[in-house]
C-alpha cells in the first residue's frame, strides 16, 4: 500500500470495554484477491500496486502496522423479538482511517473467525454471499443511495457447511461508521446510564459534528430526530428503486443511515407489492410493503433504549418526524420518477394508481419506469409491452399525459431528468445468481463485468444491452436465504 496521508485512529476502542473484545482473524488457506475496488481506495487516500499483500490482510494472515483488530458488542431486536446474545460473530474492526478529505472510514474484514459473540456460528463466510453484498452494495452506490461499501474481497479453499459444502470468501467493508441501532439496545439494557450517554457522545462526536455546539438537551433530540429522518429517507430510496432488505432487524440497521448488511435482499422483477425476498422470513415481517413501518419500529426500539438519557417529550417528537420524513421524500422521489417538477394536490394519487396498475398487472418494476423515460422518443409501444392489460395501460397513459400537460419544462428536459432517477440496470437476482455460478468454478470476470455496468446505472451503455434485459422466467422471485 501506497500511504498518501490517511491518519489511523482507534476512537470506537475509547468506549467502555464491554462494547468490544479484541480477537486476532482466524486465517483462511490460500487466501487470493477476486476484486480490489481501486477507485474507492482512491477515495480513502491511497492506491495500491501489489494486490496480493492485500490477499493476506483479506485471509487473516498478515495485518498492516496499526491494525487493532476486535469485535463489537450489541443486540437487537430480531424479528420482533429482542436477543441478547448478538455481536461481530465473523467481522473483526481493524482500524478507522481519515482519508485526505476528511472522511473517517471503519475497515471491517468479515469473514474473519470465530469471535466471542460467534454464538453457534463457524466466524467464516461463503463465496456466494459475500460476492452478493460485494455487488449490491457497489450497486447501491452507483444509484445513489447511503450504503457501506466493498474494498475488496478474497477467495479461499476451505470448506464451510452450510446446506451444502461451500468455500470460503472474505470481505473488506468500509463505512463511515459500524455502528448500529443495536448497540444503543446494548447500552441501555445491559450496560446501564452511563455507558449509553458515552456512545451517544461518541456517534454526535464523529458523525453529527454539526450538533456539538448545542446545549446537551437540544443537541440529543436534534440528532435523534435526524437518525429518525435519515432513517425514514433512507428507506424511502429503497422503495423508490424497488429494493427489498430482507432482514430489517434492528441490529441491521446504520446510526448514520446506510443501506447495512446485505443478506437475503433483491431488487424487485414483476412488481409485487407484498414480495417477500427471505424464504426464513415466513410471515412476510420484511415485506417490501411493509419496510417503511418496520424503519419506524426500529426508531422506536431505539427510542426505549435512549429514555435513561433524553426526555420522553424529545423522544416523542423525533419519532413523530418519520411519518412526515418518510411521506414528503417517497412522494418526492416518485414525482421524480414520473418527470413531475412542479406539485399537484393529485400526485399521491397518480403515484399510487401507477403502483396499483403495476402490481395488478405483475409489470416489470425498473423496465417500466425506465421506458417511460423515452416514452416522447420511443413512443407507447415499450410501456404497453409491459402490461398484460393493454387497455388499463392506456388509460393509464391517457391520464398521466394529461398531467404532463400541467409541466412548463420541454419533454426532452423532463425525459433526461427521469433517466437520471430511473436506472436501466439493476442488480436482479438472476444476473447475481450467473456470476456466483462462474465464481465458484473459478471465473470471476463476469462478476467484475456486472460491477462495471452497476457503477453507471442511468447510462444508456449499448455494450452492455444485455444486462437490461427482463429476466427469464426461472430468474424471477428469487428467494435467498440467511444462510451466508
Amino acid at each position: 500500500m501506497n500511504n498518501n496521508g490517511f491518519r489511523i485512529e482507534h476512537r470506537y476502542q475509547e468506549l467502555p470495554g464491554n462494547f468490544y473484545t479484541r480477537v486476532q482473524p482466524t486465517p483462511l488457506k490460500n487466501a487470493r484477491m477476486v476484486c480490489f475496488n481501486h477507485t474507492l481506495a482512491q477515495d480513502m487516500g491511497f492506491h495500491v500496486t501489489d494486490e496480493s499483500d492485500w490477499a493476506k490482510i483479506g485471509g487473516g494472515t498478515a495485518l498492516l502496522d496499526g491494525m487493532d483488530p476486535i469485535a463489537m458488542k450489541y443486540t437487537g431486536h430480531q424479528f420482533g423479538m429482542y436477543n441478547p446474545e448478538l455481536g461481530d460473530g465473523r467481522g473483526l474492526l481493524l482500524w478507522e482511517t481519515i482519508a485526505p478529505d476528511g472522511r473517517r472510514w471503519d475497515w471491517h474484514l468479515k469473514g474473519a473467525g470465530i469471535t466471542p459473540y460467534s454464538r453457534f456460528g463457524d466466524g467464516k463466510a461463503v463465496l456466494r454471499s459475500t460476492i452478493r453484498e460485494y455487488l449490491c452494495s457497489e450497486a447501491m452506490h452507483g444509484l445513489g443511495i447511503p450504503t457501506t461499501r466493498a474494498l475488496f474481497m478474497v477467495s479461499a479453499r476451505d470448506p464451510v457447511r452450510r446446506e451444502s459444502i461451500e468455500t470460503a470468501a472474505a470481505l473488506m467493508r468500509v463505512a463511515q461508521s459500524h455502528i448500529r441501532f443495536g448497540h444503543f439496545e446494548f447500552a441501555a439494557n445491559h450496560e446501564g446510564p452511563e455507558a449509553t450517554k458515552a456512545l451517544l457522545d461518541h456517534v454526535i462526536e464523529l458523525h453529527f459534528s454539526h450538533l456539538q455546539s448545542l446545549p446537551e438537551s437540544e443537541r440529543y433530540a436534534r440528532w435523534f430526530t435526524e437518525v429518525v429522518e435519515r432513517t425514514a429517507h433512507l428507506i424511502a430510496a429503497w422503495q423508490a428503486v424497488g429494493f427489498c432488505h430482507g432482514v430489517m432487524n434492528s441490529d441491521n440497521m446504520s446510526i448514520i443511515g446506510d443501506t447495512f448488511d446485505y443478506g437475503p435482499f433483491a431488487f424487485l422483477d414483476d412488481f409485487d407489492a407484498g414480495y417477500i425476498c427471505n424464504h426464513t422470513d415466513q410471515g412476510g415481517r420484511y415485506a417490501f410493503n411493509r419496510q417503511p413501518r418496520v424503519g419506524f419500529e426500529n426508531c422506536q426500539y431505539l427510542a426505549s433504549a435512549l429514555r435513561p438519557v433524553m426526555d420522553e417529550d424529545s423522544l416523542r417528537k423525533g419519532l413523530q418526524a418519520y411519518e412526515t420524513a418518510y411521506n414528503e421524500r417517497f412522494l418526492f422521489n416518485m414525482r421524480n420518477k414520473l418527470g413531475l417538477s412542479r406539485e399537484a394536490e393529485d400526485d399521491l394519487q397518480l403515484v399510487m394508481d401507477t403502483l396499483n396498475l403495476l402490481n395488478k398487472n405483475h409489470t416489470d418494476y425498473s423496465a417500466f419506469f425506465r421506458a417511460l423515460s423515452n416514452l416522447s422518443s420511443d413512443g407507447p409501444d415499450p410501456v404497453r409491452d409491459l402490461f398484460v392489460d393493454r387497455e388499463a395501460a392506456d388509460k393509464w397513459l391517457t391520464q398521466y399525459e394529461e398531467r404532463l400537460q400541467t409541466e412548463t419544462r420541454n419533454r426532452d428536459e423532463q425525459e433526461a431528468q427521469m433517466r437520471r432517477v430511473n436506472p436501466k440496470y439493476i442488480l436482479r437476482n438472476y444476473l447475481a445468481h450467473q456470476v456466483i455460478l462462474e465464481a465458484q468454478n473459478g471465473d470471476y470476470e463476469p462478476m467484475k463485468e456486472l460491477l462495471k455496468v452497476l457503477e453507471r446505472p442511468f447510462d444508456e451503455q449499448p455494450q452492455y444491452e444485455q444486462y437490461a434485459a427482463l429476466p427469464p422466467e426461472w430468474g424471477k422471485h428469487m428467494n435467498i436465504s440467511c444462510s451466508s
